[in-house]
């Protein structure tokens, strides 16, 4: 475990940045000290790394959550996107460069103004962006939440909830024993029937993202008991192979 403190020094971010990041629910650290201090674990930290790439690359924080906890996030995908946009913004800022040297030696009357020209890596951004909210998954998603009314919303959020509440229960014991695999096939079930059709490969990245230190790790173990998102993640790996 790590500090907040220490956590600012490593990743050059400042404390208030990360305070920030847990109350917007964008990073939450796994646990609190016995004085109160934020303390984060590796997955945190991968967490964090993700989420300074983005920045990096302008994005907004909101998109950068709504990318994040989207119900097939895959975190190769993203880097991988990541590299090729750090690529762009590089050719980017080498043209600025380019631009600058060309201004000092003819002076001002260098009326070039192509190395402004940020069209190919502000198309590539939208279509990451784009990516997330465009899979299969998250249209299904969209179809059926059109009929629902916040009423039945809050229903089915209290039903997810109890089946978290019966992963607490058992959150003592072997997360691949037959007790854990048949509350994961629940959930499993229950995600499709209401919710987008919920593959054991978007199963495996909810798990991950369930105990990744968000808001659902938050609301999870407030319901159902500390540990319950990091048992369910458990459980679901086990399930998925």
């Amino acid at each position: 475990m790590m500090t907040v403190h220490e956590v600012s020094k490593l990743a050059g971010v400042s404390v208030r940045t990360l305070q920030y990041y847990d109350k917007i629910g964008l990073l939450h650290p796994s646990a609190y000290s016995d004085a109160g201090y934020r303390l984060y674990a590796e997955p945190d930290l991968e967490r964090l790394q993700q989420i300074l790439l983005f920045r990096e690359l302008e994005f907004p924080l909101k998109d950068i959550q709504g990318i994040m906890e989207s119900p097939d996030f895959d975190t190769a995908k993203a880097l991988d996107q990541q590299i090729t946009l750090l690529k762009l913004k590089k050719d980017h800022l080498e043209n600025l460069i380019t631009f600058a040297a060309g201004i000092k030696l003819l002076g001002v009357k260098y009326m070039d103004f192509s190395a402004f020209d940020r069209s190919k890596l502000d198309e590539y951004a939208a279509r990451a962006k784009a990516a997330w909210g465009n899979s299969p998954a998250y249209r299904e998603y969209q179809e059926k939440a059109k009929t629902r009314t916040p009423k039945e919303d809050q229903i089915l959020s209290g039903q997810c909830m109890m089946i978290f509440k019966s992963f607490g229960e058992i959150k003592q014991t072997d997360p691949s024993s037959e007790a854990a695999r048949e509350l994961v096939i629940k959930l499993q079930r229950f995600l499709t029937e209401h919710f987008y059709t919920c593959t054991d490969q978007i199963l495996s990245g909810l798990g991950k993202m369930y105990a990744g230190g968000g808001e659902f790790t938050k609301s999870i173990d407030e319901y159902a008991g500390e540990g319950t998102a990091a048992f369910v993640n458990k459980a679901i790996q086990a399930y998925c192979g």
